[in-house]
């Protein structure tokens, strides 16, 4: 699959299967991720790869998803959730830097996930302290981000819209996820 593809078809997936995703598949992520561009190339993240299926549980807890679709699209442990996650971690004191090399691993992990025919998505609205519990990362660190990596179970489409429409994620009469997208010559100014 060439990077193009990848980028116009590549959506998030917040609907599993019940199958966990090898472990060769979540390390060639974490390789994607160290291999990302990096301020001052200080490479401050550190990442904690959850395959245990019961700590992947008190991790799913600890999440929302899909605001704009609850409930009818958020996924149910047991049945929808996923099985893996790989948590983003960053130094307390390390700065806001630290988000846009997080946004960056994360897209490459997610754009080789998609390659692979695996479904992510990445979780900001999350329980951070819980998360810093649960997952015993020390006090230095704290939790960024999750990623959460499964086999899809649902193939949300994108669309082209202007400007001015709404951008609002929704589900049709059959229960597939659009995700409007602003059409590029609406998004630029070229000059």
């Amino acid at each position: 699959m060439d990077i193009h593809t990848a980028l116009q078809k590549r959506r998030t997936v917040r609907v599993f299967q019940q199958e966990p995703v090898p472990d060769h598949d979540l390390a060639d992520l974490l390789d994607a991720a160290r291999m990302a561009s990096c301020g001052g190339n200080k490479q401050r993240l550190r990442y904690q790869v959850i395959r245990d299926r019961g700590l992947a549980e008190r991790v799913f807890a600890q999440t929302a998803w899909a605001a704009l679709v609850q409930p009818r699209r958020n996924p149910q442990w047991g049945s929808t959730a996923p099985l893996n996650y790989i948590a983003v971690l960053a130094p307390v004191n390390g700065g806001t830097l630290c988000h846009a090399d997080a946004g960056a691993a994360i897209q490459s992990m997610q754009l080789l996930a998609f390659a692979k025919g695996l479904g992510c998505c990445w979780l900001g609205a999350i329980q951070r302290d819980r998360l810093q519990e649960i997952l015993e990362v020390p006090a230095e660190m704290q939790v960024l981000y999750l990623l959460a990596v499964g086999y899809p179970a649902e193939a949300p489409a994108a669309e082209d819209v202007p400007a001015d429409a709404p951008l609002a994620y929704y589900l049709d009469e059959q229960g597939r996820l659009h995700v409007p997208k602003i059409r590029r010559d609406d998004l630029a100014i070229w000059k």
